[in-house]
């Protein structure tokens, strides 16, 4: 029996599939924007931009996620979503600007107030 015959026999094709079809393709581009950004200034004009608009669209994505939400999520209620943001918001400027802390204390908030709101 050669390696693959033993893979997909063993069940384990699905995970295979993932690694060669979903991790190795944006690895590779990871490892040559490691490679490529060798020696830029971390304040040039570019990057300061690039880091903008990748701030953006992920505030936006957590706004819409939050505001307009789907699933389990649909169930909690508005004033929960939003106290979690602004609660979240405040632990991060309180920390230090620390992201951990503000993500941590938002989603503490969040599972809070939907444990109380949904009973």
């Amino acid at each position: 029996m050669s390696g693959l015959e033993a893979i997909v026999g063993a069940g384990l094709a699905p995970y295979l599939a993932l690694i060669l079809v979903g991790f190795l393709p944006s690895e590779v581009w990871r490892v040559l924007g490691v490679l490529l950004s060798r020696g830029l200034d971390e304040n040039a004009e570019i990057l300061v931009f690039v880091r903008a608009v990748a701030t953006t669209l992920l505030a936006a994505v957590v706004a819409k996620l939050l505001v307009f939400p789907s699933g389990a999520l649909a169930l909690v209620p508005i004033w929960a979503r939003l106290g979690a943001i602004f609660f979240g918001v405040g632990a991060f400027y309180l920390s230090r600007r620390s992201v951990i802390a503000g993500v941590v204390a938002g989603e503490v908030f969040l599972v809070a107030a939907a444990t109380l709101a949904l009973g």
